[in-house]
């Protein structure tokens, strides 16, 4: 069977890592956990961590989190869908909100259940997902701020999720400006600028973040310890913290071009076949895991011997090359992933999930 590793220690390094860099820089930061898909041992491990803000964008994950830890700050880190309101309230202490409708329902909602819920307003920076636009700011924080169950705890936004668009000094220096324009119009504080998260951090580390971002929701950073304006390792913090394992369960020499006519596949895809390779052989192992599971295109082999040659829906065929090779029925092949590979085999009901 296939599982998924998490390695704890890593785990452990890379939240001490930007624990320590927030805590120097005075800056408040929540764990994004929407990549652990709810898995209760996974996010244990992250709650004993230590940090006292847990947010996600899945209502059932927010309910194994508050399971776990009743007293944990949670969020709810997209804008509420109306018919979840009463879950939103009941397992969220805090939401990010764009909608003067919704947010007027989650007030009452909250009264309902005897709560002050807690929004942050995210505001459009230029990345077109969720935000409400600068010019009508004035007119929206005007009219939530007397809702009795509401309390106006920040402002943010979101960079780079949708469009790819980088954050940089100038957008997050208008944000501050937002909070300060909003602070002196209606004389109230906003404790909070929530412009940072893991494509934020960069700016950070360079210091040239705007002092005004005091509030970062951090996850792929912390999972994979990635620069994600340079693709690479931020210095100081480590990869591999998961790690996926999948069992050889066909091992044998078979031609590396198939024979017959050639349709469209499982994926619908038309493979195409070099025909220089006619007539030649290699080894070829068959996994115990397939496209239900990930995506191939978010898997790396750590043996740079082998090669992937595709995939079905529940089967994975690795080449071993032409030689007899070392590895036998049984045994593990190692593969590395991405976030979106690891988030895929995550929200796996079929890969099983341990901890080293």
């Amino acid at each position: 069977m296939a599982f998924i590793q998490l390695n704890k220690e890593k785990l452990k390094h890379n939240f001490d890592f930007l624990n320590d860099l927030f805590e120097h820089n005075n800056i408040n930061w929540a764990i994004v956990t929407k990549l652990l898909c709810g898995n209760r041992s996974y996010l244990k491990e992250v709650i004993d961590l230590g940090l006292r803000q847990v947010g996600d964008s899945r209502l059932s994950n927010l309910r194994v989190i508050k399971s776990i830890d009743p007293g944990i700050e949670t969020i709810y880190i997209k804008p509420p869908a109306q018919r979840s309101l009463p879950s939103v309230v009941r397992y969220a202490d805090i939401s990010l909100n764009t909608e003067l409708y919704t947010i007027n329902l989650l007030n009452e909602e909250a009264k309902k259940q005897n709560k002050i819920h807690k929004i942050i307003i995210m505001i459009e920076m230029g990345d077109l997902r969720e935000g409400v636009m600068g010019h009508r700011l004035i007119d929206f924080y005007g009219k939530i701020f007397n809702l009795p169950n509401i309390e106006v705890i920040g402002i943010g936004t979101n960079l780079n999720c949708l469009y790819g668009i980088m954050p940089s000094q100038d957008k997050l220096i208008q944000l501050g400006l937002y909070k300060q324009l909003i602070e002196n119009k209606f004389n109230r504080k906003i404790p909070f600028v929530s412009g940072g998260s893991s494509v934020t951090i960069p700016l950070l580390v360079k210091k040239i973040l705007p002092a005004s971002v005091d509030h970062f929701r951090v996850g792929e950073s912390l999972f994979f310890g990635k620069d994600l304006f340079t693709e690479k390792l931020i210095k100081g913090m480590k990869n591999g913290i998961f790690t996926l394992y999948a069992e050889i369960i066909e091992l044998n020499e078979k031609p590396v071009v198939p024979t017959g006519e050639i349709g469209v596949n499982v994926a619908g895809e038309k493979p195409r076949f070099d025909d220089r390779d006619l007539g030649k052989k290699s080894y070829r192992a068959i996994l115990d895991f397939g496209l239900l599971d990930t995506d191939i295109d978010n898997l790396e082999l750590t043996d740079k011997s082998l090669t992937i040659s595709g995939a079905s829906s529940d089967m994975l065929v690795v080449d071993m090359g032409t030689r007899k090779p070392e590895y036998g029925i049984g045994d593990l092949i190692e593969f590395k992933l991405n976030y979106m590979g690891a988030l895929n085999i995550m929200n796996s009901n079929y890969i099983e999930k341990k901890i080293v």
